[in-house]
């Protein structure tokens, strides 16, 4: 036994050494860190949560990366459950275009949701076709919407696609047996079915979402989002209380609702 905890012990050693090093460390610190106080201003705990600025930068945030998730898995999760299932010509061609999202840093994101609704955009010219005036959404919220869409959608896709795999079909073939229409079986096996991944999914996709920082600064450094209210704060006027307290709250938040959500999965009979 001793010799079993020795070797586990020297195996878990480079590990720990990363984690305290490069995670525990540095988030102790930023932690301390918001608790400096500026002058009369108070900590950077106290500027933050007494913000009207800070406060409806990081509502915001949360909301839009919530309804990022909740679009990207009902397009995403109907897509892939019709693509495992499904086989027709180019399906392979179609998967890897719908995926290939994936390959792109949030700039170049960025980037094309300039190429399609910024002031030189396919949406602009449309707009000056048809309405005498450029349709130009890319700088806002909405073109954020947009480019949050673009790689959260094929992370759902390949989620929902590798998760079809192991759902048993002969459950549907006895609901269908029984009476059921296509829909109560959706909703009734499939769903379920898919749930710890679906689930998972949106737990990645909402993480990112409230953390992205390349695709909201290259949109622009106006968009009240908390990474970009973050990196002005940090850069523009050098406070770093501030800065590292809307770091840990963005994070605490994030986990937060992430273990609200784990817990009604559980709660809900789904195991993950």
């Amino acid at each position: 036994m001793a010799t079993s905890a020795r070797h586990a012990a020297w195996a878990l050693a480079p590990a720990f050494a990363v984690l305290l090093a490069f995670w525990l460390l540095p988030l102790a610190h930023l932690m301390l860190l918001g608790a400096e106080s500026r002058d009369s201003a108070g900590s950077g705990y106290w500027q933050v949560l007494s913000s009207a600025q800070y406060l409806g930068s990081l509502g915001q945030t949360l909301i839009l990366a919530m309804v990022v998730t909740l679009v990207a898995l009902v397009i995403g999760g109907i897509s892939g459950v019709f693509l495992a299932r499904q086989q027709f010509f180019g399906r392979s061609a179609l998967v890897a275009l719908l995926t290939f999202p994936l390959a792109f840093p949030g700039v170049v994101v960025a980037f094309l949701v300039i190429l399609l609704a910024g002031r030189q955009g396919l949406f602009a010219a449309l707009g000056l076709q048809l309405a005498g005036e450029r349709w130009i959404f890319a700088y806002s919220l909405a073109g954020l919407f947009v480019g949050y869409l673009y790689f959260s959608i094929p992370r759902v896709i390949l989620t929902v696609m590798a998760a079809c795999e192991s759902l048993d079909r002969s459950l549907e073939e006895a609901a269908h047996s029984l009476g059921a229409g296509h829909w109560r079986v959706v909703c009734d096996v499939i769903v379920p079915g898919l749930a710890p991944a679906l689930a998972s999914c949106g737990a990645i996709c909402f993480a990112t979402s409230m953390g992205a920082f390349g695709t909201a600064f290259t949109l622009g450094t106006r968009l009240n989002v908390t990474p970009v209210a973050i990196y002005n704060v940090f850069t523009n006027y050098a406070n770093f209380a501030v800065a590292a307290a809307l770091s840990v709250v963005l994070g605490a938040v994030t986990w937060a609702v992430l273990l609200l959500t784990r817990r009604l999965v559980k709660n809900s009979g789904t195991v993950l």
